[in-house]
């Protein structure tokens, strides 16, 4: 398929974006990923173990979708440490969930200037930035988060890497990033997904089969987004009754869905 005709990133992609988002922020780590002493009970003060219970208070109610509440236990977590540069990288997806990207934006910053190399940061400000396809500022905190030593989510900022370069249309680069998430992480099914979509848009359908497979295989976790992508895989590779028997079960069990009324129209290039 030919540039020209690769449209944008499909809605379902964007949903698995989402869920990687919130999955990305939930780590309130109050450092670097890289090496270094392990922090013990004995070693805070008590100032450090309020903004500790402050910020594991905030970040739960930021999963719990009270972004006001966990805004409030941020700001009480700050002001017993000023310095804690995971409460800043929190109060950042805060503002950004209620809407305010000045100072989600500020909020980034300002926990990279405490320190410039929290890959939790970095990996959180670049999907931000993706988020609101300014690819470019995306790529190096991308980047700089996988360089960081001993990083442990490198598979986490790989997908969020790729999924970013193909949002950029750069699909060779999408499936370099993917293909290494997959390998460090080949449990992850949104990368067997996100990869499959990449592969299908490259016109390599035989890898984009076997990773879609991966995830259809599982009823349990299947779903209409990835049924179709599935038929449309077997579609373009001429597979006719493989996409049919697709298609069927897309509408047996989705028959609401958007994809099983573009599988009835014959809508598979849209």
């Amino acid at each position: 398929m030919s540039l020209s005709r690769r449209r944008t990133i499909a809605p379902w992609l964007m949903a698995a974006l989402m869920s990687l988002w919130v999955t990305g922020c939930a780590t309130t780590g109050t450092g670097s990923s890289s090496s270094r002493e392990i922090v013990t009970a004995s070693d805070e003060t008590d100032a450090a173990r309020r903004a500790r219970v402050r910020l594991e208070l905030a970040s739960a109610y930021f999963a719990q979708g009270q972004f006001t509440t966990a805004l409030d236990e941020v700001k009480q977590a700050l002001v017993a440490n000023p310095n804690m540069t995971a409460a800043y990288n929190l109060r950042a997806l805060i503002y950004s969930s209620l809407g305010d990207q000045g100072l989600a934006d500020e909020s980034f910053r300002r926990a990279l200037q405490i320190n410039a190399n929290d890959a939790d940061t970095l990996h959180n400000y670049g999907w931000y930035h993706c988020q609101h396809k300014r690819y470019a500022e995306a790529a190096p905190l991308f980047a700089q988060a996988l360089a960081q030593p001993q990083y442990r989510d490198s598979a986490r900022t790989l997908l969020a890497q790729g999924v970013c370069r193909a949002q950029a249309g750069q699909w060779a680069e999408a499936e370099q990033s993917l293909q290494r998430a997959f390998e460090l992480d080949p449990a992850n099914l949104a990368t067997s997904v996100n990869l499959a979509e990449v592969l299908y848009r490259r016109g390599d359908y035989e890898r984009a089969r076997f990773y879609i497979r991966r995830v259809n295989s599982q009823a349990e976790v299947s779903n209409a987004q990835t049924l179709w992508l599935a038929t449309r895989i077997e579609n373009r590779a001429g597979n006719r009754q493989g996409a049919r028997d697709l298609g069927t079960q897309l509408r047996n069990r989705f028959p609401q869905s958007r994809e099983a009324a573009a599988y009835e129209r014959g809508q598979f290039d849209d």
